[in-house]
């Protein structure tokens, strides 16, 4: 079976399903900063926007106790995860879940990651025989061979197909991850783009005092790369194409934002790189549109959503040739793309870019035209779109019991 990739057209819907009672559930949520976290915060407000009653169902957060979440939040208990003591995972949550939607019926409950919190919700939903949609949005598997477990590949994605498919629809960001997951035997995908936010991210924000602090002047090129600081995001890559670089171009400067447990390893290889930490979005805003050219080495994002803010704010990309880099990077027109696993290319395309002032400029000018066509209202009514489908769907295609092996897990 092939991905579903074709358009979707919300006048197809009967008009009854105008507005939906939707039950999110994800283990991360802002304050929290990554890529699914600050996403997911946009795919809730938009679908908010639209009139529909989205019931947030997320673990507690530290901030909770200062800033008490809002009264359509439900808020479960969490605890740290290994290595990143800021983010919450979900605990097994069936027996707070069950009566809340017994009692308060969502149309859908839509589940965002499947830790122990999405898992006890896709068990009562499915219980309650209510319509699941889910979201495929980390490479769980991929990771596992950066830290010594690549054992643990298979049997993460065995746990992770038996989960999207008990569902009615798998919502996946590309093509391309579409085509992967469905030859390893997943079902149901439906392809829907990840968007950004141009109102937010712009190069009318770049700031020459803060690149003065880089130590950089008006004519020196910036290089840029922002994510966690750790193994899987393949950053000493990075560092040595930056220091293969400034053999060239000497006054070229790095910039490292976010954190991770590799911070101190990545400080010791590059120790003039400037570190910023983490950033609020105003924040990182201003420091996108005032770098020069965005270099992203990972080769395990399900999208990289920050190749997209960086070319909304009009920086030159050097990517590797998948996920969001692949779906809106037209090479040597909108940025520059990289086959998967050629370090050799990688390097010396962004080597050759840090010397191109024409280059670099060309890029950047047309890179933002690019990403206007990713802007988050479109892709929001996609996902609704997609959502009421499994709503109508629900009633001509009862899903299956769960199997026993399951049964026994939350």
């Amino acid at each position: 079976m092939k991905p579903d990739t074709t358009d979707l057209l919300v006048e197809d819907l009967p008009a009854a399903q105008t507005h939906l009672r939707i039950a999110v559930v994800t283990e991360t949520y802002p304050p929290e900063v990554n890529g699914v976290a600050l996403t997911l915060q946009r795919v809730v407000q938009g679908l908010r926007e639209l009139g529909h009653h989205v019931q947030l169902v997320r673990p507690r957060q530290a901030a909770d106790a200062a800033s008490p979440a809002s009264g359509q939040d439900v808020l479960m208990r969490g605890m740290a995860i290994p290595r990143y003591p800021h983010l919450q995972l979900g605990l097994p949550s069936r027996r707070q879940l069950q009566p809340l939607w017994t009692l308060h019926r969502p149309d859908l409950v839509h589940i965002a990651t499947e830790g122990p919190l999405g898992w006890s919700a896709l068990r009562v939903a499915r219980k309650l025989r209510i319509p699941v949609t889910s979201d495929f949005r980390t490479n769980f598997h991929a990771y596992s061979s950066h830290y010594g477990m690549g054992w643990l590949s298979k049997p993460i994605m065995a746990y992770l197909r038996r989960f999207h498919n008990q569902t009615l629809t798998t919502m996946v960001p590309t093509r391309g991850l579409a085509e992967r997951l469905t030859a390893a035997g997943f079902e149901r995908l439906q392809v829907v783009a990840r968007g950004v936010d141009l109102g937010v991210f712009n190069p009318a924000l770049r700031d020459e005092a803060l690149r003065v602090s880089w130590g950089a002047s008006p004519a020196t090129p910036v290089l840029m790369c922002v994510g966690r600081l750790a193994k899987e995001k393949n950053l000493p890559l990075l560092v040595r194409a930056y220091a293969q670089a400034r053999l060239q171009r000497p006054d070229l400067k790095l910039v490292l934002v976010g954190d991770g447990p590799q911070r101190a390893e990545l400080q010791a290889l590059a120790p003039d790189a400037i570190f910023t930490g983490q950033l609020d979005r105003q924040d990182l805003a201003r420091h996108y549109a005032s770098a020069d050219i965005f270099g992203f080495p990972s080769q395990t994002e399900t999208f990289g959503n920050v190749v997209l803010e960086a070319m909304a704010s009009g920086l030159a990309v050097v990517a590797y040739d998948y996920a969001a880099a692949s779906e809106n990077i037209e090479h040597g027109q909108t940025g520059l793309l990289v086959p998967m696993d050629d370090e050799t290319t990688f390097v010396r395309e962004l080597v050759a870019l840090a010397q191109s002032d024409t280059q670099c400029a060309a890029l950047r000018a047309n890179a933002r035209g690019a990403a206007r066509a990713c802007d988050w209202s479109g892709i929001v009514v996609q996902i609704e779109t997609v959502m009421k489908m499994a709503v109508a769907a629900q009633g001509a295609t009862p899903p299956q019991a769960l199997p026993l092996a399951a049964q026994q897990v939350a």
